[in-house]
């Protein structure tokens, strides 16, 4: 066994915050996710990182690839390393269960120790759009109270650090009240925490993502929040430094296994998301009726023209489907690859890309499934399962793992 510090994942969603982690060398122990499609992209990528340190990565890239299938992929890897994946939701009926399968999966593994909890519960309940939505304000939302199951998890394997990723809507959800218990219930389970609404974009991601990141220590170790500097490099970069490479498409055009038209910039290469890797994969679009191609032809050139996002009510009438016009009037919105960074990429993607629009006015389509990812931080060979829908909601779900990345290397200088 290597001394590796060991982390579990809770809510692990699709991966991004687990990718950071083990390139920053720690040692994943396991991941539960309730969403089976996202469970199954974590799996791939542990496929990934073992066949990568094994030497054998090409077996890897014949599955993404489509030259053999995923159960042929998975003969390649041992079970305790699949295993490290369990597709469940965290309960109050099922939490003992899950301690049960870790501690014997730790057995099995001769891990003594688990180092570090990292995650973050379904952020809905917290969000200021989701709370807009719903009459009762998601006071009623179940998802409200995950936090108290991830406290049970510490409180069961007592890491010396946590790791607890949410929107900014954490802080402001029930006036204040919900993030004031939320502290409570951590530091009564001996953590002391820290934490900061920390950007992406300072991480050398191209896109404005706040997140709430709180990191909890046990007390008695007198550690203190980490500080985070921002990377001065990602200010020489633009969008169209995730974009410019790759082949126009068509809306409803798939390019599952195809070739880029550009090398990569600088932005992909320096940040490894398109480093020594030839082949594009993943590059999908959605279909769009008509009326939906000319409200994006109508926002693109307003924005190449005036350098402007029209509200809805600014559309010519014929196009406006809307009745209430005065909520979500920022509906449509063009992904400017003029700008230092994208808006943020949401799991509402998954419904509909009317909020991210390709900035070219010869495509008029939402952005793909790669072009999603690439803002997000995924690297070009980070595959995701499921059909269209379910990528774009892990997606937009994930931790960016160039933040996770650098999040991680701190918890690291913690931890040593």
């Amino acid at each position: 066994m290597d001394h590796k510090f060991t982390y579990i994942e809770l809510f692990a969603g699709a991966g991004g915050l687990s990718e950071g982690f083990i390139r920053a060398g720690f040692r994943p122990v396991f991941h539960i996710e309730m969403d089976r499609y996202a469970a199954l992209t974590l799996k791939t990528r542990i496929a990934y990182h073992y066949l990568k340190g094994k030497g054998k990565i090409e077996i890897y890239n014949k599955y993404i690839t489509g030259r053999i299938t995923g159960d042929e992929l998975y003969k390649y890897v041992p079970d305790y390393e699949l295993d490290s994946v369990v597709n469940e939701e965290i309960r109050d009926d099922n939490v003992e269960k899950l301690f049960r399968i870790i501690k014997n999966h730790m057995l099995i593994n001769n891990v003594s120790k688990i180092n570090v909890i990292a995650g973050g519960p379904p952020c809905q309940a917290y969000s200021i759009i989701g709370r807009a939505r719903d009459p009762y304000r998601m006071k009623y939302d179940k998802r409200n109270y995950l936090y108290k199951l991830y406290v049970r998890f510490l409180n069961e394997f007592r890491p010396d650090v946590f790791v607890f990723e949410n929107v900014p809507g954490l802080i402001s959800a029930a006036d204040g009240k919900l993030w004031e218990d939320v502290k409570k219930y951590f530091m009564e389970s001996g953590y002391e925490i820290g934490f900061k609404l920390l950007n992406a974009h300072d991480f050398g991601v191209l896109q404005n993502r706040k997140r709430v990141i709180v990191i909890g220590w046990r007390k008695e170790l007198n550690l203190k929040y980490p500080e985070f500097s921002p990377d001065k490099n990602v200010a020489k970069f633009k969008v169209h430094d995730i974009l410019d490479d790759l082949p126009p498409l068509e809306p409803g055009e798939r390019i599952t296994v195809g070739k880029y038209i550009k090398p990569p910039s600088k932005y992909l290469f320096d940040y490894g998301i398109r480093n020594g890797w030839n082949t594009l994969i993943q590059h999908i679009a959605r279909g769009h009726n008509e009326r939906d191609r000319k409200i994006y032809k109508f926002y693109i050139e307003n924005w190449r023209k005036e350098k402007r996002r029209p509200d809805y009510d600014e559309l010519p009438e014929e196009l406006k489907t809307h009745k209430n016009r005065k909520v979500f009037r920022d509906r449509f919105k063009v992904v400017a690859s003029d700008l230092p960074y994208s808006q943020t990429i949401v799991a509402h993607l998954a419904k509909d890309g009317h909020y991210f629009i390709h900035p070219d006015i010869n495509q008029l389509r939402s952005i793909s499934v790669r072009e999603a990812a690439r803002i997000q931080s995924f690297p070009d060979n980070f595959y995701f399962e499921g059909p269209m829908t379910e990528m774009f909601r892990q997606i937009g779900n994930a931790v960016p793992p160039l933040m996770a990345e650098k999040m991680a290397e701190k918890v690291k200088e913690m931890l040593k």
